[in-house]
Order: C-alpha cells, then structure tokens, then sequence
C-alpha cells in the first residue's frame, strides 16, 4: 500500500532549507537544521569527518543496507581578492554560469561571524557607462561583488573584517506558488532532502518500517565532486536523490520523477533501475527515464572512490538548473512516494 506524504511537512522544512545558506564547505547551519530535524522524528544520527549526517533506521531484515542520499550544500562563491576599490573579486564553488549570478543579492561571511549584503554585478554594469555592456564577456575576471557599506578602498574593506577565503552565498529568492510551484535558487538538492525527511516523518507517522536497514546520507560536498566518496561500509546498494534535469532530448517534466539510466560517469545498476521504473508504473508515480549527459551524483562519487555497492540516481524534475530553477510540489511528493515503495519491496 502507497504512503501519503505530509506535504506541510514537506514544504515548510524546504522552505527553511533554502532560506538557509549552505554553499560547500560552509554547510553548519543548515546540517544544523537537518540534525534538529532528525532529533525530532527520533531518528539516530551521526557525523563523518568531512560533517556529512548519517541518519539510520532498522529495518525488518538486518542483514542488508539501503543507503539513501541527498546533498545539503549548493552552489556559491568565496573571496578571491579585495580590489583597491572596494569591490570583492570572487571565485566560484560549483559549476554554474556567471551570467546566472549576474544581479544577484548576497551575503559575505566573514569568519568572525558577521555577515554583509552586497551585489553580483559585471565590472561593466552600465549601458549609460560602458558602450560594450551588453556585449561584455560575464566570466570570473569580470564579475564582482558591490558591498553595502561605505568603502572605497582595499583597507576600508579589510577594516570590515572582510578577507579573502571567506563564503559568498547567493540569496536563494525562494518561494512557493499558490500553483504548488517551488521557485528558488538551489533547490538542487534541498528539495531532494526535503523529499527524505518525508520519508522518515512518514515512518514515524504511519509506523511502518523499510524492508531492510536504511542509512540516509545528507552530505555536504557533492556539489565539488565528492560529497559520498566515503560511505558506511555496511552500505550494500545506494540510491542518490538528486534533481532531474529538463531540456532538449529529456522527457522529464516539473511533476515527475526523474530516474536516471546513465550520467557523465557512466550507466547505474540495471536492476535497480528497472525496479524503481516497474514500481513507479505500479504505483502509478509519474515518472521518466533519462540521461544526463553532463552530470554526476553522489552515487557516482560513491562508485568512483572504489565503495562496493550498486547504484542508482532518482529526484525530482528540477527546470534550469544551476541557475533560477523551479520544480512543482507534485514532484517531490512523487519522489517520496517512489523511494517509500522501493524501500518497501
């Protein structure tokens, strides 16, 4: 029998989940949340070393483990240099486009713990100024963060406590349409983990338990290529929860549940893949089968450092990603949905 997740539940934890800054390497407040979360529901929870949560729930047959993965952390910037002008130049975490960022807000953290607001803009920012404004190249040469205080030099910035090393994260502008569209900078893969806590609020709420042992996986580094490369060694097959991607040659939409075939590190597991595909016809889950070319996950990050499981990638349908992305609620449900019957089988 199919769970009917919370939605409430679902969406307002989201919802703290983008406002919360979390670019990687700076992910303490919201893994903070994911542990307030976890102490909720009365689930066990432990750290690695890189502070990536491992949550656990038994299963009906301990002689197996699930693993489950979603990433906290997101795209963002650090300090590369403070201009003689006041200005920041920045270097990026992630791999996103520079015109993406272009106007966007931000916030500055310094690592004495205050914070500043300030701008993303190009160093030609003016069509009333620059005559090749429009056309101006929007690289990391050429983009630059305006602060909202007033400096006009190098040592006025430093005077700030403002130095190089420290995190830019963009403001995540995010909201939630009367429609049940959720609009928001990363929501790859908030809305992932989002979609893992309503598994488990569904566990305590319902009381059901999984098949087999489940260890959730909320790691902090995917998005610089090794969030999971370590797993718990007791892990014998692992699904990443991870966006999907719209756009030519896909057939995934807003609402759906993504299941990915094959990304840039190569096929997953066949088997699981056509099980997660046969359940999602079952349960009569919206759903489509892709390939995502220029993507990897955690569950590849996993295979690739050698970890002995088999894998397969699922998430919600994410449009534009690595920029203003948006998906509908109904796909996270749908998400939450596929995973419960999955860990169900």
């Amino acid at each position: 029998m199919s769970i009917q997740p919370n939605e409430e539940y679902i969406l307002t934890f989201l919802k703290k989940l983008l406002d919360t800054p979390s670019p990687s390497g700076f992910t303490a407040q919201a893994m903070k949340l994911v542990e307030q979360e976890a102490s909720s529901l009365g689930v066990t929870l432990s750290w690695n070393q890189k502070g990536g949560a491992i949550l656990e729930v038994e299963g009906e047959d301990t002689s197996r483990t699930l693993g489950l993965s979603a990433h906290v952390d997101t795209l963002g910037a650090m300090v590369r240099a403070v201009r003689s002008d006041g200005t920041l130049r920045l270097t990026s975490v992630g791999g996103f486009m520079m015109n993406s960022i272009e106007n966007e807000y931000c916030v500055i953290h310094t690592r004495s713990g205050k914070t500043y607001t300030g701008t993303i803009l190009s160093t030609h920012p003016s069509v009333h100024v620059y005559s090749d404004a429009r056309d101006f190249k929007r690289s990391e040469d050429h983009m630059e963060v305006r602060i909202d205080e007033l400096v006009d030099s190098k040592d006025d910035v430093l005077k700030l406590g403002i130095s190089v090393g420290d995190f830019v994260s963009f403001d995540s502008r995010a909201v939630i349409t009367e429609s049940g569209f959720v609009k928001s900078r990363h929501i790859d893969d908030k809305a992932s983990v989002s979609a893992l806590f309503g598994l488990l609020e569904s566990m305590k709420r319902e009381g059901w338990k999984p098949k087999y042992n489940l260890k959730f996986l909320i790691s902090n580094y995917e998005e610089v290529g090794h969030g999971a490369a370590y797993i718990p060694s007791d892990i014998d097959e692992m699904i990443a929860v991870d966006m999907g991607c719209i756009g030519d040659d896909l057939s995934c939409k807003e609402t759906d549940v993504s299941i990915c075939a094959k990304d840039s590190s190569g096929p997953y597991d066949y088997d699981m893949t056509s099980k997660l595909i046969e359940l999602a016809q079952a349960e009569g889950i919206p759903y489509a089968v892709d390939i995502y070319p220029h993507y990897g996950s955690d569950a590849s990050a996993a295979l690739s450092a050698g970890n002995n499981i088999r894998a397969a990638l699922i998430g919600p349908g994410v449009h534009a990603s690595h920029a203003m992305e948006r998906t509908h609620k109904q796909a996270i449900f749908n998400t939450t949905k596929l995973l419960a019957a999955y860990v169900k089988a």
